[in-house]
């Protein structure tokens, strides 16, 4: 399984329970923790596209309830947003002693301002990412501006959020005002991206200028235009996760060849979980990719097919062939295109034709060249594309030997 179950102990001694979700090979190149909303949980569900985003790119990602919320121990009332800060440390503690430290945090809303302060504290991480992230811990004061006076009067009062009731504290207020979270950021010399929608309504997008401006460089700011705050749309929190895992490459440490992954006579590795349903992890050589379905037939369409991945490979072995030849005899094109289609088409040369099930798997090649050729020279490199090597394979009479391991 490549999402797994995880505990472990808050400062309180409390069980914090998470979800540690892992690349195809099961040997990330970089770990990263995931902060979730105000009242949200681990399993919110632009969390887990956010975290599949990334692990289809490589990362090894621990997302987990923060004290009191979702499968986690303790009393939510009891909690504030230092505990939450309090909760990642933890959390990055698991993974120095268990896996390996954690070089990025991403944080979503009151989430993103508690990355910014764990970040702080957690010598390890390099970079971090913000979602839709107040500018200071004191602006979820909004959501509870009508029972402010009486948490001020009796100490507390039940609230509903989101459909949910939580008793809030007064001390849980008190400590927001004490979290300068510009400060923090003046001195915190690690690299950050902001990202915010121009339509939240939660959180304005002046937060995300006022993060900013706050900020040190190196700093970045995406727009994640028409999202709202919970990124509810599937296409724009996966679209976050890209964006996030492209940007954090660059400011951290790839390693390829890692010294604790195995060396396998395997090209291509593939994982699947039970609840993926067909969005599919892959690591092919030493890239990361999701493979996936169509939306019609019950998939995300987070990534092509298995038939479009052949394809695509028939597509790019016959332009690498093609190209070789041609530089080999100097002739100049430059650029070819393929494309290439599948279907199972009835068979032109079969012995029961007449029947539905006669019927043959055909990929459809068509090359379009930018280049000074004559007719012969065009003709040539049509047989030459029936030579590449991955086209040969698919002619020629291939066995696939399957067993199982532990």
């Amino acid at each position: 399984m490549n999402l797994q179950k995880v505990n472990f102990k808050n400062k309180d001694g409390q069980d914090l329970v998470g979800r540690l979700e892992l690349p195809a090979n099961r040997h990330p190149h970089n770990f990263a923790i995931f902060a979730h909303c105000f009242t949200c949980s681990k399993n919110l569900t632009a969390v887990r596209n956010i975290s599949k985003a990334l692990t289809a790119n490589g990362f090894g990602v621990l997302r987990f309830d923060f004290t009191g919320l979702g499968e986690s121990e303790g009393d939510f009332a009891d909690t504030n947003f230092s505990g939450n800060v309090e909760d990642l440390v933890a959390a990055a503690s698991y993974l120095e002693k268990n896996h390996k430290a954690p070089t990025l945090l991403v944080g979503h809303s009151l989430g993103g301002a508690a990355v910014i302060f764990a970040a702080d504290r957690i010598g390890s991480v390099n970079a971090l990412a913000t979602i839709g992230a107040p500018s200071s811990p004191v602006h979820i004061e909004h959501l509870l501006q009508s029972e402010i006076p009486e948490i001020e009067e009796t100490g507390k009062a039940v609230v509903n959020l989101s459909g949910r009731d939580f008793t809030i504290k007064k001390q849980f207020l008190d400590d927001l005002q004490h979290k300068p979270l510009a400060q923090t950021l003046g001195k915190l010399r690690k690299p950050i991206l902001i990202l915010h929608s121009p339509q939240d309504n939660t959180v304005e997008i002046k937060n995300a200028e006022e993060i900013y401006v706050a900020a040190r460089h190196p700093k970045s700011f995406i727009s994640l235009d028409g999202a709202d705050h919970l990124l509810s749309d599937k296409k724009d929190s996966f679209y976050a996760g890209e964006v996030i895992s492209g940007w954090a490459k660059r400011y951290l440490i790839i390693d390829s060849q890692q010294s604790e992954e195995p060396k396998t006579k395997h090209q291509v590795v593939a994982s699947l979980d039970s609840e993926d349903g067909f969005s599919t992890q892959m690591k092919a050589g030493n890239h990361f990719m999701l493979a996936d379905e169509p939306v019609d037939v019950g998939g995300n369409d987070f990534g092509p097919s298995p038939y479009e991945l052949v394809s695509a490979g028939l597509s790019a072995c016959t332009a690498m062939t093609v190209q070789m030849y041609a530089k080999r005899k100097g002739w100049q094109i430059d650029n070819i295109e393929v494309h290439t289609s599948y279907s199972r088409s009835h068979a032109v040369d079969c012995k029961d034709c007449e029947l539905d099930t006669a019927k043959i798997d055909t990929f459809t090649r068509e090359i379009k060249l930018t280049a000074n050729l004559d007719e012969k020279q065009k003709q040539r490199v049509l047989q030459i594309a029936d030579k590449c090597p991955l086209h040969k394979t698919l002619h020629s009479e291939t066995q696939v030997v399957t067993k199982l391991v532990e």
